[in-house]
């Protein structure tokens, strides 16, 4: 039986991983151990922690690391707490392998703490482009881990002129996909009466975060992001920011300057939130979700901003800077009858298929780790 640790500290990755473990559940050939951290624990943005246990999942350990502030010192230090928690667990547990997912702070620490305890170590989604620090995290992810669980050719060939050793790199596509094709997610008359809303006559999907190298742009980007919405006739469902530098002025912005009918969320449950994606008339931001989820639903994005510059995408994604205006016209791009036909005629998810759950189950519990694998030679 092999001993898969997960480590998981914001929503975003929780997607990735859950259809995981949702199928290890199944299967006797392995054993999960499950460490929660950062958002999740956090009262302010949701206590998502919950949300996994209500999952029917234990989680095995808690690591409170995130101090208050959220701007670029508070987040540094939080990710070294992270870090001196991360050892003891290890050595107490002694994973076969400790997957991670993304290219967040923690999923960082967990790398750095697994390469240091000469623990093998795979990482979902390797080798993509994304902006800012997070495109940095992920190639500095890369280079700590054994695996690599690319989600397509495009990272697959990234990964390998980045000197990664070919034998290490699988494509596999991206799990979180897994439950969108066996359509695991809540439907839309139940959301309404989960949530006490009207959306059977459409409604904006709105998922803003932060751009941690703009934090001190955050407010007058979050007020470009509301003016825009303001001026849309639909109502909006809105989901609030991570915890990262800057996330505190875009929340004041989404209370304070929104006008119109407006729903506010600081987390909501998996299902429920896929059930939203699915039926919304696009969804507007600069979440990774417009690029690597709504394909699979053929729904429109509009993506502001730099925060997913370079990212792999499909067809579905409109890219506008932020400029009221610009955002306004891509909207109605997006909600037009011309451009959904076009893509329920021709939009295709460029990661995954739906079965990137099992591909990585199995190479995890078949793959015989040795000197080979433990040890790295980066060939250029």
């Amino acid at each position: 039986m092999k001993k898969i640790m997960i480590l998981t500290g914001s929503r975003g990755e929780w997607g990735y991983i859950r259809p995981i473990m949702k199928l290890a559940q199944k299967r006797k050939d392995v054993r999960l151990v499950l460490v929660v951290t950062n958002m999740h624990l956090i009262e302010a943005y949701g206590n998502s922690y919950k949300e996994i246990e209500k999952d029917g999942f234990k989680i095995d350990y808690k690591i409170h690391m995130s101090l208050d502030g959220y701007n670029h010192v508070t987040h540094a230090k939080s990710l070294g707490i992270c870090l001196m928690s991360l050892p003891d667990i290890i050595d107490n547990e002694k994973p076969d392998w400790i997957l991670l997912a993304g290219d967040r702070g923690e999923q960082l620490m967990g790398a750095v703490a697994a390469a240091y305890t000469y623990t093998p170590v795979a990482h979902i989604q390797a080798g993509e482009l994304s902006g800012n620090i997070d495109g940095m995290t992920r190639h500095a992810i890369g280079k700590f881990v054994h695996m690599h669980l690319a989600a397509n050719e495009d990272a697959v060939n990234r990964l390998i002129r980045l000197g990664e050793e070919p034998f290490r790199i699988f494509n596999v596509g991206a799990p979180q996909i897994d439950e969108m094709v066996q359509s695991r997610f809540t439907e839309l008359t139940a959301l309404e009466e989960k949530l006490s809303v009207n959306l059977r006559d459409g409604f904006i999907l709105a998922v803003m975060h932060p751009v941690t190298e703009e934090a001190d742009k955050a407010g007058e980007q979050a007020r470009i992001f509301i003016q825009a919405l303001n001026e849309v006739a639909f109502p909006k469902v809105v989901i609030l920011p991570n915890n990262d530098a800057g996330s505190n002025l875009v929340k004041d912005v989404i209370y304070n300057d929104r006008y119109g009918e407006y729903y506010v969320y600081s987390n909501l449950s998996r299902g429920d939130y896929l059930g939203l994606l699915k039926n919304a008339e696009c969804i507007v931001g600069n979440s990774s979700s417009g690029l690597l989820e709504a394909p699979t639903f053929k729904v429109p994005a509009v993506n502001i901003g730099r925060r997913q510059n370079l990212r792999f995408r499909g067809i579905n994604v409109i890219d506008v800077p932020f400029d009221k205006g610009l955002i306004v016209k891509a909207i109605e791009k997006a909600v037009s009858a011309e451009f959904r036909q076009y893509l329920d005629e021709n939009c295709i998810n460029p990661y995954g298929d739906g079965h990137s759950s099992e591909r990585i189950l199995d190479l995890l519990i078949h793959t015989e780790v040795d000197e080979h694998w433990i040890v790295k030679n980066l060939t250029c």
